[in-house]
């Protein structure tokens, strides 16, 4: 079966919420993919930076292989003996004193929202039923019903109302109109520190710092979302530490699951997450010693092969060889680490028609916002890999210029 075929297959079964590139992927090792007709791509996409590690790292694989002959799910009827030293290091790492796993980002941001809704009425001594979260504009944290009530982007609004109340959003990167917004029922400020989905945004410096001076002095919880940005990806271990702040709630998930099994969490302070008691929050696979032994393992990676500062430099050199390409195409470059977004002029050419491009040239990956395409290839890329993104990435730009008479 060709890759038309498989595709025409699973459009009958399946219905079409993404609009993946025509391309039939069966086979991942290090920094490459290979499809069903036997052609290689390099992987500058990384499941959303869900495969930091790359594919099929041999040390998450032998702990997934060593933990599901031992034990892989028993639900939290039980204790086992991988959560706590999971949930041990990430908290040391990120400063923090709890943990609430889940699964899924999504499911970490639905986490924190009753987190901080209780901590708002318990602690804080809003209203019952009054509690306000304000958020970023242009935000990204997920697609459940409650998550995109709080969406400024009308799509993933239409035609699943009634829609959640009790949100507010402003700006990104606008201290001034989160200080604005905050009212006496406002609980919580929940934000990326960096826009994923919006086109990698970056907030001008010393916004982040601004905002935590903003939400200590109002007594409102800044809580981060750091699904994609986490880990690693921006060149720090979280994006928080580039501004040296510690915000009151953080969401991890993605590349914590190694590229092999979704694992996320909401971590805090033990005085706001002691308010959660029996009963008010479960998940039968959150925190599941198989998913909890490969997440160990990666943090472990994360440290002793220094990634985040791998990210950095890798990503730093990255960066200034994309802003070498001149090319009429090009709106903008940014990014930190190895996160960055490419924005095109609209009038001239499409992320997608780029990244269709590319693909043929053995280059993958995906345009976001219609105009701006992303990468995030693994923590784990060579240079030589990176190069090699780098002359595809302007080969498709020179002939695209050609093809619509630019140059």
């Amino acid at each position: 079966m060709n890759t038309h075929d498989f595709i025409a297959r699973e459009d009958k079964v399946c219905p079409p919420t993404y609009t993946p590139l025509p391309v039939v992927l069966c086979k991942g090792k290090g920094s490459w993919l290979w499809d069903i007709e036997g052609k290689k791509y390099l992987d500058m996409m990384t499941a959303y930076s869900a495969v930091s590690f790359g594919h099929a790292h041999p040390r998450l694989l032998k702990t997934l292989n060593e933990q599901a002959q031992k034990l892989t799910l028993t639900s939290r009827a039980f204790h086992t003996d991988k959560l706590a030293p999971l949930l041990e290091k990430i908290c040391a790492l990120a400063g923090f004193d709890m943990g609430i796993p889940t699964n899924t980002g999504v499911e970490g941001v639905e986490t924190a929202i009753k987190v901080i809704r209780r901590w708002g009425y318990e602690t804080k001594g809003i209203t019952s039923n009054e509690a306000e979260i304000i958020v970023a504009k242009n935000n990204f944290h997920g697609r459940t019903t409650t998550v995109i009530s709080f969406s400024t982007e009308l799509e993933y609004q239409r035609g699943f109302g009634p829609l959640t109340p009790g949100f507010k959003a402003i700006p990104f990167g606008d201290a001034r109109a989160l200080k604005e917004a905050i009212t006496p029922n406002t609980c919580a400020f929940l934000v990326e520190p960096i826009q994923g989905e919006a086109g990698i945004i970056v907030p001008p410096k010393g916004w982040l710092k601004e905002v935590r001076e903003i939400c200590t002095k109002n007594n409102v919880l800044l809580i981060l979302d750091e699904v994609q940005s986490g880990l690693g990806r921006t060149g720090k271990m979280f994006a928080f530490q580039h501004e040296n702040i510690q915000p009151d709630g953080l969401i991890l998930g993605k590349a914590l699951g190694g590229g092999l099994l979704p694992i996320s969490l909401f971590l805090s302070r033990r005085e706001i997450l002691s308010l959660m008691t029996p009963g008010s929050h479960g998940s039968t696979f959150g925190g599941n010693p198989l998913a909890c032994a490969v997440g160990y393992e990666a943090l472990s990676l994360l440290e002793e092969e220094h990634l985040d500062q791998r990210s950095a430099e890798l990503g730093a050199y990255m960066k200034s060889s994309l802003e070498k390409i001149q090319s009429p195409l090009i709106k903008d470059i940014r990014g930190l680490g190895l996160w960055i977004g490419v924005e095109f002029h609209k009038d001239l050419v499409t992320g997608r028609e780029v990244c269709e491009a590319m693909r043929l040239k053995g280059v993958l990956s995906k345009d976001t916002r219609k105009t701006v395409v992303r990468f995030a290839p693994p923590l784990t890329i060579k240079k030589e890999e990176i190069d090699f993104a780098l002359e595809v990435f302007t080969e498709t730009l020179h002939e695209i210029e050609k093809a619509k008479q630019l140059r």
